[in-house]
């Protein structure tokens, strides 16, 4: 029995997934997360054989906390799981130690074919993924441009930035100091040609990296 924590921080998505779960003979959901630090938790309790982690989430998020799990727990395996296909993060993902990456449209069955295959020690990337990097490659274009060009580190601090965090809550939650945070986003404003976290946020929501309708209000 291949047992499961399933993690994201939309109680909905979580239900979906159960769902189709447990409708597999071979798979268990053992618990549920709405956080990266409550995954790390969960994962410390449970010692689930596997993670179905959402990229995108407050606090440390998806990235983060896979690399937490993976160093700490490496008896658990991590999917990650997505909204889109042309996310800047496989790469980010692969160095956090993720062996799974696939989209929130895949099919239950693609889904079940992923953890099972995960679970098995074997590589995962979802169908309509490998399609958009195959074309990427194909075409010579960078995927998750403009984003493609940040380090695992600096796509993490930008995505707890546009999220509404602020400097002390993103050093305390990547035990780093609020000077290194500051110089982290002089860098992304820097690389990505932005002025503030207003065009820095906008940037990410015309990218897709962000729903529009969760994030905070800002002013210029």
């Amino acid at each position: 029995m291949i047992k499961v924590l399933l993690v994201d921080d939309h109680e909905l998505v979580r239900t979906g997934f159960r769902r189709i779960l447990e409708g597999a003979p071979d798979v268990s959901v053992v618990g549920e997360a709405a956080s990266g630090e409550e995954a790390i938790e969960r994962v410390k309790a449970s010692r689930p054989d596997l993670v179905l982690m959402d990229v995108n989430m407050p606090g440390i998020g998806g990235i983060e906390a896979t690399r937490r799990i993976r160093r700490f727990y490496p008896g658990t395996q991590v999917i990650a799981v997505t909204i889109h296909t042309d996310d800047p993060f496989p790469s980010q993902l692969h160095e956090a130690g993720a062996l799974g990456y696939v989209t929130k449209g895949c099919s239950a069955g693609e889904m079940l074919e992923a953890i099972r295959c995960v679970a098995g020690g074997k590589p995962f990337i979802s169908a309509d993924v490998a399609r958009r990097l195959t074309l990427a490659n194909l075409r010579g274009q960078p995927t998750g441009a403009p984003f493609q060009t940040l380090s695992s580190r600096e796509l993490q601090v930008m995505m707890m930035i546009v999220q509404g965090q602020k400097n002390q809550d993103v050093a305390d939650a990547l035990c780093l100091s609020p000077k290194t945070i500051s110089t982290y986003r002089q860098r992304l404003y820097e690389k990505l040609g932005v002025e503030n976290d207003v065009e820095l946020t906008r940037l990410a929501i015309r990218h897709g990296l962000i729903p529009l309708e969760d994030q905070p209000v800002r002013t210029a």
